[in-house]
């Protein structure tokens, strides 16, 4: 969350200070998405991206303080863009009678794939290793939180088996996410979206 500077204030004139440091904030993350992915975090510098951003290296540090807090909150941005596209999916699954845990999984998990291609340099960036030291650690920790979201969304028990076949279909939507963000063309991802959903359903049933 942007930070608010200066004397507190209120009405038009403090929305109006709010709505630019969130516009800041945000120009100053798309320039580093630009430039993280067609660097990687280790090549880019803070000079690199305030200069796409047309803003200042004070003001990089003032919202995010440094290059791999600025690498880490566009991960953060990736993981709630992520969670909005899969769970708006089901939510609309549901809303139209929708009530197999399974065909919920895989609403969730077809628009989190279709999201991987709209965003797929992003997907690029993160997963090919080049992060700042301790995102690793982060990463895992994520995935075991997905793990566990997707066994509450699919109702798995607490057998040995449930638990298999839960972390073994969270994990075929990661490689499948691996394919994606790296195919030649649309139809071919949307081939590999195609691929992974019946995968789900033969593993799933």
């Amino acid at each position: 969350m942007a930070r608010r500077t200066g004397t507190r204030t209120g009405g038009r004139a403090g929305a109006w200070q709010w709505s630019r440091t969130t516009r800041t904030r945000s120009v100053l993350l798309e320039a580093a998405r630009e430039i993280f992915s067609a660097k990687g975090f280790a090549d880019a510098g803070v000079a690199d991206v305030v200069e796409r951003a047309g803003s200042s290296v004070g003001s990089l540090y003032h919202h995010f303080g440094g290059k791999t807090e600025l690498f880490l909150a566009l991960w953060e941005d990736q993981q709630a863009y992520d969670e909005e596209q899969a769970g708006t999916a089901v939510a609309r699954a549901r809303a139209d009678g929708e009530d197999d845990p399974l065909e919920l999984f895989i609403a969730g998990a077809r628009a989190f794939l279709e999201g991987s291609w709209q965003r797929r340099d992003v997907g690029v960036l993160l997963l090919a290793g080049d992060g700042p030291p301790g995102f690793d650690m982060l990463r895992r920790g994520r995935n075991r939180e997905w793990v566990r979201q997707n066994s509450a969304l699919l109702q798995a028990g607490d057998s040995a088996l449930e638990r298999l076949t839960v972390s073994v279909l969270t994990a075929v939507i990661g490689e499948a996410r691996r394919e994606i963000v790296v195919a030649d063309s649309r139809d071919e991802a949307d081939r590999l979206t195609e691929a992974t959903v019946d995968l789900i359903r033969r593993l799933g049933g």
